[in-house]
């Protein structure tokens, strides 16, 4: 979301400007050694592995099998870098995986250990699992949410020790077997809120990037484990979140830079239909073609079809474009039209006999508590009426700080079947694991909305139990309590689905 200094941040800018200084994580002897790992399906036999490293690699690969002391396959990929960035990113794909069996990888350096996935579940495999949401999640410790500031609903211990003690990754982290993936659909780190820590206020090209460091860091126990699918946000999209400023900030730190980097040659496109039916093949095909990872993309996994989408750019009055109301001055990354056309082609190719439940992420929502300021109207204008046409069965969405779980709604009417049936998407919001910008408070309730909460950190899981429940569970992060639980029952007897 926007940010709104407070009076207690000017003032202790005069205090701190002597002394400024980013927070760099340490730079290791050996400068091959990887840092800030990630993994993420990437193909329907795939899974893609990013690094980074403080120097560049010539041939950045991967050993991997199926034990820990047989890795017998190698997979290389490419290392770059931008403006302004201290490292490298690395990316590889291991291809041609066995199904839902466990991989172990090693980064190839001469310090790096073995670590270990499961490889994706086939398109159609009907075994149970969990995917885990988790939207709108910032760094902690002096640069994150345990700054001295005059902020509501902050975490209060006075230092974060980069081993995990804390609240919403720490609980990913002892978690980890109930879950098989992780969606995160916008603001990772929140880089470009820099300026809320006053001794960054001189070296603000540096503290961007130390944010970064930082946050991926702590994030990489989790991330280089289980496949971590993101797309973008706001706070992705340029050196500081303030309107008409894009221009003045440094090269590499502009339009989603350090995201691209990052992410675009780890996310997916959109998988080949493995349907019998010729027009799902086509429209597959032609989805994979108009794909843009990592802003939009899809993939396939077990009884789920997941949609990534971009509620940044790309579609009209789009809010972080120069014009849209964000002012931020970002995109556009692809051509006129062509974020929609992905949209359409690839929802238009799903055959619900063998992926069921249809999911679209995006950061933005159009469904909120708390006002108007929460919702996002192009975005509304954009996606909605695709959402409905196709029946997309759950749209998830951050960008507001807070939990909250809607009727299934289309076009601001609550379905009247409920969680019986609908035809209209379920909508939710996973904004609350944690950022420096703290909680937003729940405010007045929407007429459709059964669950907001503001109380503490929280995130969200995603329970694919079989063809025709889906369950939706929300969690205190520090205590990991269960917070809401429901059930979705979608019948699912259409093929294909199109509405009117």
């Amino acid at each position: 979301m926007v940010r709104q200094l407070s009076t207690a941040w000017g003032l202790s800018v005069l205090a701190a400007c002597a002394q400024a200084a980013a927070n760099y994580p340490p730079i290791p002897g050996d400068k091959s050694t990887p840092v800030q790992q990630r993994i993420a399906v990437s193909g329907p036999s795939s899974i893609s592995v990013g690094w980074n490293t403080f120097e560049q690699v010539a041939n950045p690969c991967v050993e991997y099998g199926t034990a820990a002391d047989r890795l017998v396959y190698t997979a290389c990929g490419s290392s770059v870098t931008y403006a302004s960035s201290r490292t490298y990113s690395n990316a590889a794909s291991l291809n041609n995986l066995k199904p839902a069996t466990r991989y172990y990888y090693k980064i190839v350096s001469t310090n790096s250990t073995v670590e270990h996935f499961m490889s994706p579940r086939l398109p159609g495999d009907t075994t149970p699992f969990q995917m885990n949401v988790v939207i709108d999640l910032g760094v902690y410790g002096e640069d994150g949410f345990t700054i001295d500031m005059d902020m509501t609903k902050r975490d209060t211990i006075p230092f974060i020790d980069p081993s995990l003690n804390h609240t919403t990754i720490k609980r990913l982290a002892d978690t980890i077997d109930d879950y098989e993936f992780i969606i995160h659909p916008g603001d990772l780190g929140y880089a470009d809120d820099w300026i809320y820590n006053a001794e960054n206020i001189l070296d603000s090209k540096d503290a961007y990037e130390a944010i970064l460091e930082e946050f991926y860091g702590q994030l990489a126990p989790i991330s280089s484990r289980k496949p971590y699918q993101a797309s973008p946000g706001n706070h992705e999209a340029t050196c500081e979140e303030v309107p008409y400023t894009w221009w003045i900030c440094p090269d590499g730190q502009k339009n989603f830079t350090d995201f691209m980097n990052r992410f675009g040659r780890t996310m997916p496109s959109a998988f080949g239909s493995v349907s019998a039916n010729s027009s799902a093949k086509v429209q597959a095909n032609t989805a994979k073609q108009l794909a843009n990872p990592p802003f939009w993309y899809s993939f396939e996994y077990g009884m789920a079809h997941v949609v990534m989408i971009n509620t940044e750019t790309d579609f009209t009055d789009a809010p972080s474009t120069a014009s849209g109301d964000s002012h931020l001055g970002a995109g556009p990354f692809g051509a006129a039209g062509q974020q929609l056309a992905f949209l359409e082609a690839d929802l238009a190719s799903v055959d619900r006999n063998v992926t069921p439940w249809v999911i679209v992420g995006g950061h933005r929502p159009w469904y909120s508590t708390g006002g108007s300021d929460n919702i996002c109207i192009p975005c509304q204008n954009a996606f909605e009426p695709l959402f409905y046409k196709y029946g997309v069965d759950v749209g998830i969405f951050g960008h507001v700080h807070n939990s909250q779980r809607f009727l299934p709604v289309n076009n601001s009417i609550a379905d009247p079947a409920g969680l019986n049936n609908p035809k209209a998407p379920m909508y939710m919001v996973a904004g609350g694991p944690g950022n420096v910008e703290g909680l937003s408070a729940v405010g007045k309730n929407y007429t459709t909305n059964v669950f907001a909460y503001a109380d503490d950190f929280s995130y969200a899981a995603v329970t694919f139990q079989d063809r025709n429940h889906l369950k939706v569970d929300f969690f205190q992060s520090s205590t990991g309590k269960l917070l809401d639980t429901s059930v979705l029952y979608k019948a699912h007897k259409d093929q294909f689905v199109l509405q009117k």
